[in-house]
């Protein structure tokens, strides 16, 4: 891959602090970040220059929780869906993510974890990271979209088969803590160094108090499939308000969370501790119709992905959509955009120390947008993966 200068950009440094910068990437990684404007005249012929004039530089963004887009899905459990994802990702802004798994029977999760375990990443595409496993291990009232036949309670025994058959790769868990009473579910999860999310679960606050205890450290797509605040119990949303060893994932669509419920909460829990995600299903990217998820059919239309009973079902949010929707909010700023979909993701996940900062060293995951947040260059490990209008 050939070198690659980034010439004066306002450059969103570890530290916050904004810089108008020039950054040189070589095999894939930052190499310098320097406001010196005779840097460019040593660099060799073969180097390509972005002139970023204008433009902000920010960290790529980490989605550590999507199902699908473009019409592939991470349950077809083919090369060909995760190359579909990781080649259509980058166009709104994601370098890295999770392929998200659905409850569903264990022959066909199985699959889904051995194509992964298999999968190579590509040059010029996103980056598939590791599994977000969603599901079987949730409580049946709060399933949502996801199917009610395969749900089960939480078994070490499975999940060390599953773990195993992905090649060590699930990063995430998203389970009900009320099935695992006594913690030693999670208390396992995390000493093999597994982020555990609550999720699809009818818990109380004094339960999810109790699983913090255990070693839960995340809330997933916060208000949806979980207990809401009562003026009695606050629930599992009261939860991630209050405990803040908790972080929650957003989906940041203006329908899974009003917009009015996304100020409250950034209200709550500010930039340090919300992850943007989307959700994404199949659909995303492609127009409306019926398609499927977990072998359910979907119907999607006005931006919306639901079951026939009118559940949602998943999202066809892009990450940039919802950083744009985020940057609505009072409060909220650039800076807080990258800390919720860069920094807090890389963090969670354990990545931070390649991934979700421009930091020389570190992987060239970035970002050229403009500021009204439109992505004109994506660069994705050090190749340009995508130019915007």
């Amino acid at each position: 891959m050939s070198p690659i200068y980034i010439k004066d950009a306002n450059v969103y440094k570890e530290d916050n602090k904004i810089s108008k910068s020039n950054i040189y990437i070589e095999n894939g990684q930052i190499q310098t970040i320097s406001n010196k404007d005779d840097f460019e005249k040593g660099l060799e012929e073969d180097v390509r220059i972005i002139n970023a004039t204008n433009l902000n530089a920010i960290p790529g963004f980490i989605d550590g929780h999507i199902h699908g887009t473009n019409g592939a899905d991470v349950m077809d459990a083919t090369e060909e869906a995760l190359d579909t994802m990781a080649a259509a990702l980058p166009q709104e802004g994601t370098t890295s993510f999770l392929a998200t798994t659905i409850t569903n029977s264990p022959d066909n999760i199985e699959k889904a974890l051995v194509n992964v375990a298999n999968y190579k990443n590509k040059p010029g595409q996103a980056e598939m990271i590791g599994v977000h496993l969603e599901g079987p291990f949730i409580e049946k009232s709060k399933a949502g979209a996801q199917p009610l036949e395969y749900i089960i309670e939480p078994d070490k025994q499975v999940f060390k088969k599953w773990q195993h058959l992905s090649g060590g790769k699930i990063k995430t868990v998203t389970m009900a803590p009320e099935h695992d009473r006594d913690g030693s579910f999670t208390r396992y999860l995390v000493s093999e160094g597994v982020n555990v999310s609550a999720g699809h679960t009818g818990t109380d606050f004094a339960g999810m108090k109790q699983a913090v205890g255990y070693g839960v450290r995340q809330v997933t797509h916060l208000c949806n499939a979980m207990s809401g605040i009562h003026h009695r119990d606050i629930g599992v949303v009261g939860a991630a308000f209050q405990l803040k060893e908790l972080r929650g994932e957003l989906i940041a669509d203006g329908i899974h969370i009003s917009p009015e419920m996304l100020q409250l909460i950034y209200n709550n829990m500010g930039s340090e501790r919300l992850i943007l995600i989307t959700d994404a299903m199949r659909a995303k990217g492609l127009p409306d119709g019926d398609y499927e998820l977990g072998g359910q059919p979907v119907q999607v239309a006005n931006g919306r992905a639901v079951l026939a009973d009118g559940t949602l079902a998943g999202s066809i949010l892009k990450m940039n959509e919802g950083a744009k929707h985020l940057l609505q909010l009072d409060g909220v700023a650039v800076e807080d955009i990258i800390q919720m979909a860069s920094v807090n993701p890389a963090k969670q996940l354990g990545v931070y120390d390649k991934k979700g900062s421009i930091t020389v060293g570190k992987d060239a995951d970035i970002l050229l947008v403009d500021e009204n947040f439109n992505i004109k260059y994506t660069l994705s490990r050090g190749i340009i993966t995508f130019v915007g209008k």
